[in-house]
């Protein structure tokens, strides 16, 4: 299966949540970093209040959500930097965030990306996972994962599979949109340490994973 066919002939909620699992990897042209994907968030456009290109909201900012799905998105906030793939068909600006890995290649390196900063704390969040990878700009965004460094595995043999996929609310959607702030469109492995704000007490034996 191909990006484009990929991340366009299903829901975004079905795309997000299939992509748990799956194995994204970033090459920086000397080392491959990357892990399993712990953690995902659905934002679906035109109606999501929630989403960048809310109310058809489009600028050069936001125009990697209107291109075809499989197209990065790369947005800032301050100084952080996070990674979305687009949805869907042009035009239609749905997309989803990829907030958690659970790292597995490159760790070394991707603990010297983030000043010594290893274990949970090393991806569990999307500015941590590009810190991770030494991303600091947006190069990369609006170009089709196949003409970039970073690889989604959509091979299900090396897909892993979670005990239980969980949802919940997005995090840090504002609870003065309440019908938007409380649609469960976060998905995660329920337990992995990797998943943001995921407390001690809730982690499971094999990190959640069958």
């Amino acid at each position: 299966m191909n990006y484009s066919t990929y991340f366009t002939n299903k829901s975004t909620a079905t795309i997000t949540k299939d992509l748990i699992g799956r194995p994204l990897t970033y090459n920086d042209g000397e080392h491959i970093m990357g892990g399993y994907i712990v953690e995902a968030e659905a934002y679906l456009g035109v109606k999501d209040r929630a989403a960048h290109s809310y109310g058809g909201h489009r600028s050069p900012a936001n125009e990697g959500l209107y291109r075809k799905g499989g197209t990065i998105y790369i947005y800032a906030q301050r100084q952080y930097f996070f990674f979305d793939v687009a949805t869907q068909e042009y035009n239609e600006p749905q997309g989803v965030l990829i907030r958690a890995i659970e790292p597995v290649w490159g760790i070394e390196q991707m603990i010297k990306n983030r000043g010594g900063k290893g274990g949970v704390l090393l991806t569990n969040g999307p500015a941590k996972m590009m810190q991770a990878f030494g991303i600091h700009s947006k190069k990369w965004n609006l170009h089709f994962l196949t003409d970039s460094p970073f690889k989604i595995d959509l091979d299900d043999s090396h897909k892993k599979l979670a005990k239980e996929i969980k949802t919940s609310a997005r995090i840090g959607v504002s609870q003065s949109e309440l019908e938007w702030a409380n649609k469960k469109l976060r998905y995660y492995v329920a337990g992995n340490p990797y998943v943001s704000r995921m407390k001690k007490k809730a982690y499971q034996s094999g990190n959640g994973w069958r």
